[in-house]
C-alpha cells in the first residue's frame, strides 16, 4: 500500500559551496606606489575590479563612487592610522572585509587591527601567494560568518527536511517546472494554500540552482513592518534606536543564493517599493547608510493570497506583482491530491517515530478512508501535525480527528453537503480554536498555520 515513488529535492553537499565566491571588487590602500603596483597586477587576475589609493582622502572618494567587498590596507598611513579609519567605517555601517599590512608589527597593534574588524594581518615584506592566501582565509570567514547566521535563523523554524513527497500528477506537473525553471536566475512567484509545501518547492529550486550561495527564508507576516527593512537590507550602528552596531540584512547573507520571501502579499505597501527597486537595480542600500551594494541574490516569493485581485484590491503594487510573476508555480492543495495521503501517511510515520522514538505505526485502508474523507485546511503541515498527534497519544487518526470535534461519520456527511470551501475551512478552524479556549497560539500551531493568518481570517468573520 505504501510502496509509491517519492519525489524530492536533493540534498546540497558542503562541496557545491564555494566559500568566498562573492568577492568581486578589492580597494587597496598604502602609500608606498610600489606595493600598490605590485597589488593591483596580482590582484587583477582574480577581482573583477581593482583600485588603489595612496590616502585614505583619495580612498574615501573611490568609496563613495562603487561599493568594495574587500579593503587591503596598510596601517600606518599619511595623516591617519588605518585602523582608525577602518574603526569609523565600521561605526558608520560598513561591513566591509578587511585586511591589514603593516612593516611594524607588535602585539598591541595587532589586536588594534582585529578590534577595528581586521579578518587577517600580513606582515610586509610579503610574496604574492601570502596575500592570495590571506585573501582566501577571509573569505572563507565572511563565508562561514553569513551561514552560520542562515543556521541560527533556521534552528527558529520548523519545515520538512525530507523532500517534497507525492506521487500524483499535480504534485508531479509542479515538480517537473520547479526542474525545469531551478537553472535559470528568473524570479519566482510560488501560490498556494498555507501548508502545501511552498518553501519545500523553493528549497528544491535552490537545490537545483546550482548557486553556490546560501537559501535564506524570510516570512514577510511575521516581521513587524518597522523592523522589515532593517532585516532585508541590514543598517548601520546608529541608524535607529537599538541599532547599537551595524548589521548586515539577508540580502547580503543571501548573496550568490536564494532569498525566500513567504506570505509577500503580507509586505507593507512602502516596503514593496524598496523591493521592486532592488530587482530592478541589484543593489541594496542599509537602512542610515548612503552606500550602495551590488547583489547577486535570486528572488522566491511566495503567497496563499490571490495577489492578482490583492493588485486590484489596491493592496499590492501592481508593478511589483508583474516583476515577481515572471513564472507561477502553484502547490496544489491536499484535497486536490488525496491519492497522495496514503503515501504522505507512511513518510510522516516512519520520520516522526525516529524522531520521537516510538514504533511505526500501521495504518489499514478504513483508516485511510477517513483521510480522504476530511477536507484538510491546513493541508499537508495539518496531516503531519496529526499523525505526530497519534504518536504521541497512541491513538489512530481518526480518533484524533474525533478529538477536534469530529467524528467520522460528521466528517464524511459534511464532505456530503454541497457547502463551499470558505465554509468548510471556517467551521473547521472555528471549532479549532474553540477546542483550544480561544488561544490563538496554540490554534495556529494545531492548524499549521501563522497565528497572523489565523487573525486575519477571525477577524473577516467578524469574530473576536
Amino acid at each position: 500500500m505504501f510502496n509509491q515513488p517519492v519525489v524530492g529535492a536533493p540534498a546540497v553537499s558542503s562541496e557545491q559551496k564555494a566559500p568566498g565566491s562573492r568577492m568581486n571588487s578589492v580597494l587597496v590602500v598604502d602609500d608606498e606606489p610600489g606595493i600598490r603596483s605590485f597589488l593591483k597586477r596580482g590582484l587583477e587576475k582574480s577581482f573583477a575590479l581593482v583600485e588603489v589609493a595612496g590616502d585614505i582622502q583619495t580612498a574615501e572618494a573611490l568609496r563613495q563612487r562603487c561599493h568594495f567587498d574587500l579593503l587591503i590596507a596598510d596601517i600606518r598611513l599619511p595623516g591617519r592610522s588605518g585602523v582608525e579609519w577602518i574603526a569609523d567605517l565600521r561605526e558608520q555601517g560598513g561591513t566591509n572585509a578587511v585586511i591589514f599590512m603593516t612593516a611594524h608589527a607588535d602585539v598591541e597593534t595587532a589586536i588594534s587591527a582585529l578590534r577595528a574588524g581586521a579578518a587577517d594581518f600580513i606582515m610586509k615584506p610579503f610574496r604574492m601567494e601570502h596575500m592570495q592566501a590571506a585573501i582566501e582565509r577571509c573569505m572563507e570567514r565572511q563565508q562561514m560568518l553569513r551561514e552560520n547566521y542562515v543556521l541560527k535563523r533556521q534552528l527558529d523554524q520548523i519545515y520538512d527536511r525530507d523532500g517534497i513527497v507525492g506521487n500524483s500528477s499535480l504534485i508531479r506537473n509542479a515538480f517537473q517546472v520547479i526542474k525545469r525553471v531551478a537553472p535559470m536566475p528568473s524570479t519566482i512567484l510560488i501560490e498556494g494554500e498555507s501548508g502545501t509545501g511552498k518553501e519545500l518547492a523553493a528549497r528544491a529550486i535552490h537545490a537545483w540552482s546550482g548557486r553556490t550561495g546560501s537559501f535564506v527564508p524570510l516570512n514577510c507576516g511575521a516581521m513587524a513592518a518597522e523592523l522589515l527593512e532593517s532585516e532585508l537590507f541590514g543598517h548601520a550602528k546608529g541608524a535607529f534606536t537599538g541599532a547599537h552596531q551595524s548589521r548586515e540584512g539577508l540580502f547580503a547573507y543571501a548573496d550568490g543564493g536564494t532569498l525566500f520571501l513567504d506570505e509577500i502579499g503580507e509586505m507593507p505597501l512602502n516596503m514593496q517599493a524598496h523591493l521592486l527597486r532592488v530587482l530592478e537595480e541589484r543593489t541594496i542600500r542599509p537602512v542610515g547608510s548612503n552606500q550602495e551594494m551590488p547583489v547577486d541574490v535570486r528572488i522566491i516569493a511566495a503567497s496563499n493570497r490571490n495577489l492578482e485581485q490583492q493588485v486590484r484590491l489596491g493592496r499590492f503594487r501592481e508593478d511589483l506583482f508583474y516583476r515577481l510573476n515572471i513564472l507561477s508555480i502553484r502547490m496544489p492543495a491536499l484535497r486536490e491530491r488525496k491519492e497522495d495521503i496514503a503515501l504522505l501517511v507512511k513518510h510522516f510515520s516512519v520520520s516522526l517515530a525516529a524522531e520521537l522514538g516510538t514504533a511505526v505505526p500501521t495504518c489499514d485502508e478504513s483508516e485511510l478512508e477517513h483521510l480522504r474523507a476530511y477536507a484538510w485546511p491546513g493541508n499537508v503541515r495539518e496531516l503531519k501535525n496529526v499523525i505526530e498527534r497519534c504518536l504521541l497519544l497512541g491513538t489512530t487518526p481518526s480518533q484524533c480527528l474525533a478529538g477536534m470535534g469530529r467524528s467520522g461519520a460528521d466528517e464524511r456527511s459534511e464532505q456530503e453537503e454541497p457547502l463551499q470551501l470558505d465554509v468548510v475551512e471556517k467551521r473547521h478552524i472555528l471549532r479549532v480554536l474553540e477546542n483550544e479556549g480561544g488561544n490563538k497560539s496554540a490554534a495556529a500551531r494545531r492548524l499549521g498555520i501563522s497565528r497572523k493568518t489565523l487573525e486575519r481570517k477571525v477577524q473577516a468573520w467578524g469574530r473576536d
